[in-house]
């Protein structure tokens, strides 16, 4: 099998059809659109107009867990996700893909993801590329315990092992749970500078409401899976916001009977590798004098 056979590319979208119609062209290979109730005509026009991708319609808003059903659909053994506003280099899934041939273990590669036309590295590229967590014999980059979704791969069968996204963060920062969830079944996630995905998002119009969904989902992953203090931590973290901060602990509050009954305590080998990540990230606060 080619390389650039053995990636299905996963698009999510919702209401933004002017900046699909900008990032659909630049997808390589098979893709499959998954969209999220929109109401811009967007089903129809991508079936008129790239009549090679296959098209899923939701009829409603399933958050990052729309991106398991194209996952579930995907025929080949490798996805790579990007939503509507960010695409795969030219080259970067072919390159990515030989590094899933290359290392069985591997069930996400984080790419080095570019942002916006003057391609500034996203910072959170910067976090997995300076990981502290090492590089293991059997993985290709530094060990990472997260990613960005728009510009990740994944292993199709790791992936879904794992139970892919939840519907309990729904959205913003779904990545953290299923990144503990495939290192605790022994997979190992990456990142990868040689990878490059680009992402040109458009400003937040309520970055108040952002703050406040970031604070809920943070609190709501540690019930998942993280211990009490760890728990106590993030909502003090969350109260220190100010406003946004406890909106967002009023916003977990109706999710928290369904986090309750997902909770799942991690070995303790991958919460030692977590709790390291939390201490060089709190050193990186202080650093910057924050």
């Amino acid at each position: 099998m080619r390389a650039d056979s053995k990636v299905t590319v996963v698009v999510v979208t919702r209401d933004r059809l002017r900046t699909l119609q900008r990032s659909l062209p630049r997808h390589r290979g098979p893709v499959i659109l998954v969209d999220n109730g929109s109401t811009d005509g967007t089903a129809g026009f991508v079936r008129r107009h790239h009549p090679h991708v296959q098209v899923v319609e939701n009829g409603r808003n399933l958050g990052a867990p729309a991106r398991n059903v194209g996952v579930r659909l995907a025929r080949t053994p490798y996805v790579a996700f990007a939503d509507d506003d960010s695409w795969w280099a030219p080259g970067a899934l072919e390159r990515a893909a030989g590094l899933f041939d290359a290392h069985p273990r591997l069930a996400v590669l984080g790419a080095r993801v570019l942002v916006g036309p003057e391609e500034r590295l996203d910072p959170v590229s910067e976090e997995m590329r300076r990981s502290p967590l090492g590089v293991a014999a059997d993985l290709p980059g530094p060990s990472v315990l997260g990613f960005l979704a728009c510009g990740a791969m994944v292993r199709r069968d790791a992936f879904l092992e794992a139970g892919g996204f939840d519907d309990v963060v729904f959205f913003f920062g779904e990545e953290e749970r299923l990144a503990l969830d495939l290192a605790a079944r022994g997979w190992g996630l990456a990142y990868a500078d040689d990878v490059v995905a680009h992402h040109h998002p458009s400003p937040p119009r309520d970055p108040a409401a952002r703050q406040a969904l970031a604070a809920r989902n943070a609190l709501l992953t540690a019930v998942l899976r993280r211990p009490w203090p760890v728990v106590a931590r993030r909502s003090l973290d969350a109260l220190r916001q100010g406003r946004a901060g406890r909106r967002g602990l009023l916003d977990a509050l109706p999710r928290l009977r369904r986090a309750l009954a997902r909770r799942e305590a991690l070995p303790p080998e991958v919460e030692r590798a977590r709790k390291a990540l939390d201490r060089y990230n709190l050193l990186l606060l202080g650093s910057n004098g924050l």
